[in-house]
């Protein structure tokens, strides 16, 4: 019988509530080791592992998992989004996930302007369902895309909106809450005849409310007089909320508990009118210090709906990491900004209110410190670059690590200026060179990230001292330690500094009614840990050593692990639309299979805690199935804020995992695909037959490790090498500055032939001399994305060798295949960071828009086909090699192009096709891309530069085939494409006559039976 040992030396017989949760709960109970190093930490610098994590299908079952819980004793965390800061989201409890299920918009009243939700619901779906009755949510974290409603309201969450809108406690106007003891209740404002009717009843409830007044009516003038007066306090409980004054407002007294008190059912909510119009200022001012000291006066003179700021720091990193340079190029002169937001009923409405914010502070639109827009579309282009202030300033280029601790303090706005000068000093003092301020400076509410020592134990101590005197400089300002991200584990201890004894007693009496037992996500907020333990790293963390790792990561100063630190938890995986990450979540709702989970896995794998649940290293099976559901699509490397690469680290990880053993079929069959693809070259038809053949192509895909629903791809009877070796053009001068490589990648010579020779006649019409290399080469994708890394550097270093004439040069070289263009431009120098070539390599390897237009001879031009067209983007073209060239170089050849914000396609190289990867390629597929495809008028062009996006779309019951851009331009060349279905005019290798393949299947049966036939009658003489 397996136990653990709580905080008070009670055993738990983990077997026993892991089998009673079974068997009591509509949801999946998970105790493996996996789940539990999924959920081990969240946005914060601390952890903690889950006893188990319960994923409750309906609101109901969650309140069965919270009874037995109890019954056992239990610890008890309910978690949404997962993304605090506090370490509110990390316990040694279970760990009840209400996002994948519980995710209900239940009604909404439009004449009210209320709704009801469940739990899990993320605030940018919630919004999106309310559209349609053109109503919102008002308070909008930054997390939007993908926090939960119920986190928000445990945590009392606020972004930048709340400038107009409040804390999420304002907009929130009943609850359906769960004690631990099995008390289910809907709570609000009370008026005394409620009260009276409620207490007279009896019971628990009564019990509860009765409790309530009595605090309340003890610490009446501590209440009064103890809570600081600022727009953004959210630390402590909301106490003021059951003064008389304020309604008696249980729901919102409880708003912010952070799990502590009663797990959220249900929640009613506030709702306001989506703005009809929108304008935005952006002021530029010196330093952020100045910046601050002018919003008092701004609020003087305006009622914006949000007041942000960041400063020259967030500016700098953001050019040194390429990032929201967009974003920035849209900011006028200043080294700190202000962005001020004003939201009306109509345009001429907020313009007014710009221009009179303008008139009053003495200055103007043309003034060089001024940028005004009233263009939704830029207004959210100047918003992302303060959104992105975490991810930015999480991993600085000089190599710091930057923690969360004093990310979210906050004063009265009058005193802002005055506190950042003296939190700079204090930051001076501790040896914490210049960490970025930026956040809602309208509300008084300042963000950073500071470069905390959490290794040692003297840099431990450090952090701990700094968070101290922290305190009592923005208690001294009569501020609030946390201004929307909560208190938890990091300001849980730091309490009594802003509070005083007396009300932190309170937080205690409040705690002890509604949780005697201290079960409800313990160690938070009332008897915090110390704000120095559980850390993430600590003194005592010995990750075990990686000297043998297969790629360089030479922006991760060559070291795996902090490659694998670069996740801190923002949680934008867990979005489910826009971008490219995570395709395999979005399918899913499983935190184990986004990108977070999968990093948290990793850290858990380097073993540096003694606890850990996944303990054996590389060998891990936890690790390998949560990498197998991964696309390796790159997605996160680029839409990920802190450029997490799942796609290496998944790859590095295989290398290791199947070192000297045996791996899956699919590795054979997939990852040496360029092997089998030179081989098909002896009798293409037949193999072309044979994988279509019944009975036997089903055997073949099974012992290959294929899903028996795919299609295998029709090879061609003619490859493009072959084609291009019987054209018997000579080879260029490769020091001719017309001179141009094309690379004859696997899938454009022996699948798409077609793709590849329109390239060569779209180069030679702009005016280059096209070279080709003849002999075996290959950028080794498919040993990557499977980790056979050795056998891919192998082949990848005699590709190098076969181009040197051409590298030496300085020739072009031209891709057609994106995902082979991005081994070229990314995979390749982290795999052999210090060879030259290499580094000449991805200098010199280009996409084929790239080619056209930044080395077209002058004068050139694109054949203009004046088309629509449906396009989708490989996910490694939006990841590594970006896709403006192609926009550019489609708009100048008049393709109307819409460019599918869809995600993945969901076949993603050999991931579609490996067995038991099927259905959720196609559930990923059906999500977007698909469906967009099929709603192409029929007169438009389906363009898709990926063999695998071609591939999903022609398999996916589209009715479309898509086409490569060379294709399209080539046709245009020829003159009008086809006015229906124009893909019809592209050459694609056609299946073999299903007579032939059932004549070839029967063929094969026949001289199987013969063979057996003549091995019985041997065996018997």
């Amino acid at each position: 019988m397996s136990a653990i040992e709580d905080g008070e030396a009670r055993e738990l017989d983990v077997e026993a509530l892991e089998a009673a949760l079974r068997e009591a709960v509509d949801g999946e109970v998970r105790f493996d080791a996996g789940s539990r190093g999924a959920y081990v930490t969240d946005g914060s610098n601390y952890r903690q592992v889950p006893i188990g994590v319960v994923v409750p299908r309906t609101v109901d079952a969650g309140a069965a998992a919270v009874a037995v819980c109890a019954r056992f004793g239990a610890p008890l965390l309910s978690r949404g989004g997962g993304t605090s800061l506090g370490g509110q989201c990390t316990n040694t409890a279970v760990v009840v996930d209400w996002t994948k299920y519980c995710h209900q918009l239940v009604s909404v009243d439009p004449e009210a302007r209320t709704c009801v939700v469940e739990p899990g619901i993320v605030l940018d779906e919630l919004n999106r369902q309310l559209a349609p009755h053109h109503l919102m949510f008002g308070p909008k974290p930054s997390t939007h895309s993908h926090c939960a409603l119920g986190g928000m309201i445990g945590n009392n969450s606020c972004g930048a909106s709340a400038q107009a809108y409040g804390k999420t406690a304002d907009s929130v106007r009943r609850l359906e809450i769960l004690t631990y003891d099995g008390t289910r209740t809907w709570v609000g404002a009370t008026s005394t005849e409620q009260y009276d009717e409620i207490t007279a009843a009896g019971g628990r409830r009564a019990e509860l409310y009765r409790g309530l007044r009595d605090l309340s009516d003890r610490h009446l003038a501590d209440i009064r007089r103890g809570y600081p007066e600022l727009p953004r306090r959210v630390s402590g409980y909301n106490l003021p909320d059951l003064l008389p004054e304020n309604g008696f407002h249980v729901a919102r007294a409880l708003v912010g508990s952070e799990g502590t008190l009663v797990t959220v059912l249900h929640a009613e909510l506030d709702l306001v009118p989506v703005p009809a119009a929108q304008a935005m200022l952006v002021l530029g001012y010196p330093d952020i210090c100045a910046a601050a000291d002018d919003v008092p006066r701004l609020l003087e003179h305006c009622r914006p709906t949000q007041i942000e700021a960041l400063d020259d720091r967030m500016a700098q990193l953001m050019h040194e990491e390429g990032a929201y340079l967009e974003s920035l190029s849209s900011f006028p002169e200043g080294s700190s900004w202000l962005l001020v937001q004003f939201s009306g009923d109509t345009q001429e409405e907020v313009d007014r209110q710009s221009h009179d914010l303008l008139r009053a502070l003495g200055r103007d639109e043309r003034d060089g410190t001024v940028a005004f827009s009233d263009d939704p579309d830029r207004e959210e282009q100047m918003l992302k670059a303060r959104e992105a202030g975490l991810g930015v300033t999480a991993r600085p280029p000089d190599g710091r690590e930057t923690w969360e601790g004093w990310e979210d303090s906050a004063v009265p706005p009058q005193q802002l200026g005055a506190y950042l000068r003296d939190l700079k000093k204090l930051f001076t003092d501790f040896g914490y060179d210049h960490p970025s301020l930026y956040g809602h400076f309208g509300q008084g509410c300042v963000h950073t990230r500071i470069p905390f020592q959490l290794r040692t134990a003297e840099g431990v101590a450090t952090f701990r001292s700094f968070l101290e005197h922290a305190a009592d400089l923005v208690v001294s300002y009569g501020g609030s330690l946390s201004g929307e991200h909560g208190d938890g584990q990091a300001r849980g201890e730091l309490l009594t500094r802003m509070f005083g004894e007396r009300l932190v007693g309170a937080f205690g009496e409040l705690k002890a009614l509604f949780d005697p037992g201290d079960r409800m996500n313990p160690g938070k907020v009332v008897a915090p840990n110390r704000l120095d333990s559980h850390l993430r790293l600590g003194a005592d963390w010995r990750p075990r050593d990686e000297d043998d790792t297969r790629f360089g990561y030479p922006d991760d100063e060559h070291s795996f692990r902090r490659a694998v630190m670069r996740c801190v938890g923002i949680g934008n995986c867990r979005s489910h639309e826009g971008g490219v990450m995570c395709p395999s979540y979005r399918a899913t709702g499983e935190e184990e299979h986004s990108t977070r989970g999968r990093a948290r896995l990793l850290f858990e794998m380097m073993g540096g805690h003694a606890d850990s649940p996944v303990t054996d290293g590389w060998r891990s099976t936890e690790v390998r199935d949560a990498l197998d559901l991964c696309l390796a699509c790159k997605g996160c490397k680029s839409d990920c804020p802190t450029g997490v690469d799942m796609a290496t680290y998944k790859a590095e990880f295989l290398s290791h995992h199947y070192q000297g053993r045996l791996r899956p079929a699919a590795h054979y069959a997939l990852g040496w695909l360029p092997l089998w693809a030179r081989l098909s070259r002896v009798a293409p038809g037949a193999v072309n037959t044979l994988l279509r053949a019944p009975g036997i192509s089903t055997l073949g895909k099974k012992l290959a490790g294929v899903a028996p629903q795919r299609d295998a791809p029709v090879f061609a009877e003619e490859s493009f090498v072959q084609w291009w070796r019987r054209r018997g053009a000579p080879e260029p001068d490769p020091a001719d500055p017309r001179t141009v490589v094309l690379w004859p990648d696997t899938f454009s010579t022996y699948f798409h032939p077609s793709v590849a020779r329109s390239a060569v006649k779209v180069l030679t019409d702009a005016g280059f001399q096209v070279a080709v290399p003849t002999d075996a080469v290959c950028c080794g994708l498919t040993w990557i994305s499977t980790g056979q890394l050795d056998t891919a550097a192998k082949v990848l270093r005699r590709t190098l060798t076969t181009l040197r004439p051409w590298l030496e040069a300085g020739t072009p070289i031209v891709g057609l295949e994106p995902s082979c263009t991005a081994v070229f431009r990314s995979d390749l120098p982290e795999l052999m960071p210090k060879d030259e070539d290499v580094k000449r390599l991805a200098g010199q390897f280009h996409t084929f828009a790239e080619l056209l237009l930044q080395r077209a001879p002058d004068g050139w031009r694109p054949p203009v086909l004046n088309r629509a067209a449906t396009v989708q983007t490989h996910c490694h073209q939006h990841a590594v090699t970006k896709f403006d060239a192609d926009r550019e170089l489609m708009r100048r050849a008049g393709i109307h192009a819409d460019v599918l914000d869809e995600g993945c396609c969901g076949l993603a190289g050999n991931f579609g096709f490996e067995a038991g990867h099927h259905q959720l390629s196609m559930d990923i597929a059906e999500s977007g891309v698909l469906p967009a495809v099929r709603g192409a008028a029929p007169s438009a062009l389906v363009l898709a530069d990926g063999f695998s996006c071609r591939t999903q779309i022609e398999q996916g019951g589209t009715g479309r085939g898509a086409l490569h851009l060379a294709e399209v331009l080539a046709l245009a060349l020829d003159g009008p494409a086809p006015a229906d279905h124009p893909e019809k005019a592209a050459a694609r290798p056609a299946p073999p006559p299903s007579a032939v393949s059932r004549l070839v299947a029967a063929g094969a049966a026949v001289a199987a039976g013969a063979a057996c036939y003549a091995l019985t009658r041997r065996l018997r003489h």
